[in-house]
């Protein structure tokens, strides 16, 4: 791949900017409030959830310098642990990130769905319009990546600016507004205080929703043969969009509070449109609906920009088949994508059991995060001849992965403690993935792996 067809510096923030800002933060706040007990609980996550995700930034920031390799998120746990961790683990990523963005289409689409058709009222027809925009919306980002990766960054790079101005958007009311009664001004609350055992537990399941919204930039590893002077590039990339993001999210959540109330804000769903009709008017809903829709066009096309080369990697290692690898005279990865978007559009047909998915999703995408973070460890000592070579190597260390591991060790405790059945339902799916990998090498004996 020559110079002119990879990603640059810039490039890459817009792309870790844009896999982290989905639909999330316009809606988990209210979750995270509903959870916390107090004000100061609820920034406490947010600001944690910062902390832990600029941890992490750093720790791959390494990783992606000590490995940069297409696909570099399975080439971690292959070269780290044994390959039959990396397939499970990966297919589990896979299908949870395609259903991640079938469900964040489907969102988008009753937003834009308002706009266009506002007085329909056939619940069946409005279902039926909500599928078909979301279909249509994995399909022409399917088209652009098919016509090549710099014009689908170049696309992405414009749907982030776009994303970036809706986040400002929302926090302009804190300029005009005169706040709520009940925002950042007590950030104690006034009830009685819960005991020390509960406040652990509401941060715990605020956390939770904070690590998702949070979540997403370890996937920028996956086009480390894809940037243009990796090692200076992949570091600068990925700690200039956290530092974007954390900036973005501490704003907008001030904005949230102080301008709908933190009371309010528990109980409150569409919090965007909230947000504008305190200072713009009613009419500022529909104009922030096609905005919110141009941010879920972002997120899907991010998805299908990295997700393939996911595929790849696993092809290049015999995992799956060799016809994974197979690029058209633009450099798209035809099967690969192809198959992601196919994936994705079947899940968009079953979108509204997402919620209970993603559970069991993020349980496993903790076993991710722990495992890729923890095999800087070993990937320090095997890549012990790069040292004083000028690649990126984090200050702190041990510190930042530890803290990066200890947070998502929680996040999962959490889980199996709150959600003990989707829990062991996302170990069972590991687990089966696991065996898959042994059943398949089982049948070609005279296969390799390495171990």
């Amino acid at each position: 791949m020559t110079s002119r067809n990879k990603l640059g510096l810039f490039d890459l923030t817009m792309i870790v900017v844009s896999l982290v800002i989905g639909m999330g933060i316009f809606r988990t706040p209210a979750n995270v409030a509903a959870a916390s007990p107090t004000p100061l609980i609820f920034f406490i996550a947010w600001a944690a959830g910062g902390i832990v995700a600029l941890c992490g930034a750093l720790t791959y920031a390494e990783i992606g310098s000590r490995l940069p390799v297409m696909g570099g998120y399975y080439k971690v746990f292959s070269y780290a642990y044994h390959p039959s961790i990396a397939f499970a683990i990966n297919c589990i990523i896979l299908v949870s990130n395609a259903a991640s963005g079938a469900a964040v289409a489907l969102v988008g689409s009753e937003y834009i769905t308002g706009v266009i058709l506002p007085h329909a009222t056939d619940k069946a027809y409005i279902q039926t319009i909500h599928i078909t925009i979301a279909l249509a919306a994995i399909a022409i980002f399917y088209g652009v990546n098919m016509l090549g990766l710099r014009l689908s960054a170049k696309t992405q790079t414009v749907l982030t600016i776009i994303k970036i101005g809706l986040v400002l958007l929302l926090i302009t009311p804190l300029f005009f507004a005169s706040g709520s009664d009940n925002g950042v001004s007590s950030l104690i609350s006034p009830s009685i205080d819960p005991g020390f055992k509960e406040y652990i537990k509401a941060f715990g399941v605020g956390l939770v929703a904070v690590s998702f919204t949070y979540g997403g930039y370890q996937q920028t590893i996956n086009f480390g043969a894809e940037v243009e002077k990796p090692n200076r590039n992949i570091p600068r990339g990925i700690f200039m969009g956290i530092f974007i993001i954390i900036t973005l999210y501490l704003t907008i959540n001030y904005a949230y509070v102080e301008v709908i109330g933190f009371e309010e804000l528990k109980t409150s769903k569409n919090i965007a449109a909230i947000m504008a009709s305190k200072i713009f008017g009613v009419q500022a809903e529909r104009v922030l609906s096609v905005l919110l829709f141009l941010s879920v066009l972002a997120y899907i096309n991010v998805l299908l920009l990295s997700n393939p080369r996911v595929m790849v990697a696993m092809s290049e290692d015999k995992i799956l088949p060799a016809a994974f690898q197979q690029r058209n005279s633009r450099g798209a990865l035809t099967l690969a994508l192809t198959l992601f978007a196919v994936i994705a559009a079947l899940i968009v047909f079953w979108a509204k059991e997402f919620d209970t998915l993603l559970s069991f999703t993020i349980f496993l995408d903790c076993f991710g995060m722990v495992l890729s973070a923890g095999s800087i460890f070993i990937i320090r000592k095997r890549t012990a001849n790069l040292n004083g070579t000028g690649i990126y190597s984090m200050r702190f260390y041990p510190l930042l992965p530890l803290v990066f591991i200890a947070a998502y060790s929680f996040v999962a405790i959490s889980l199996l403690i709150n959600e003990t059945k989707l829990s062991l339902i996302g170990l069972g799916v590991l687990a089966g993935f696991i065996l898959i990998y042994f059943a398949v090498k089982a049948l070609r004996p005279g296969h390799q792996q390495n171990s």
